[in-house]
């Protein structure tokens, strides 16, 4: 049996693949769809918001050209400096993608009982934070909150 690093690694290559020819003809990628759910979920969200939520996701360049990505193509504007919201278009055009993401998602998860599913998450979750706890850093590096002090 192959070690859990292996198949995080080769799971998240296989999602990015595809999510990424899956929204091509949209003029996206998997980031970018990222970028749009966290302004979708945070109206005027900050680059801040978007780089906080997405830094497990992404590093500042990927993330800092996959927000330029929305702008340019009109997905989101900028309301005010640092800020982003999305346009009428970039709402109607989400929803388009929402659809074939759902797809997605019945696709890569077939034969996976919403329990397995479930239990899977809070397995990888769990791992994390006792990594994370370990070593007193979350994600990008930064201390995080350790319950031990």
């Amino acid at each position: 049996m192959k070690p859990i690093g292996y198949w995080l690694n080769r799971t998240d290559q296989a999602i990015t693949r595809y999510m990424n020819g899956m929204l091509q003809e949209f003029g996206l990628t998997r980031v970018a769809w990222q970028v749009l759910n966290v302004v979708h979920d945070t109206p005027e969200a900050t680059d801040v918001d978007v780089r906080s939520a997405l830094s497990a996701n992404a590093d500042t360049h990927t993330l800092t050209a996959a927000v330029e990505t929305v702008l340019a193509d009109g997905w989101a504007s900028r309301p005010a400096p640092e800020r982003l919201t999305l346009t009428r278009s970039g709402r109607r055009r989400l929803n388009e993608v929402a659809e074939r993401v759902a797809t997605f998602r019945d696709l890569s998860t077939s034969g996976i009982s919403p329990d397995e599913y479930r239990t899977a998450v809070i397995v990888l979750e769990r791992m994390a934070l006792n990594l994370e706890t370990a070593t007193g850093t979350d994600l990008t590096g930064k201390e995080a909150w350790s319950p031990r002090g």
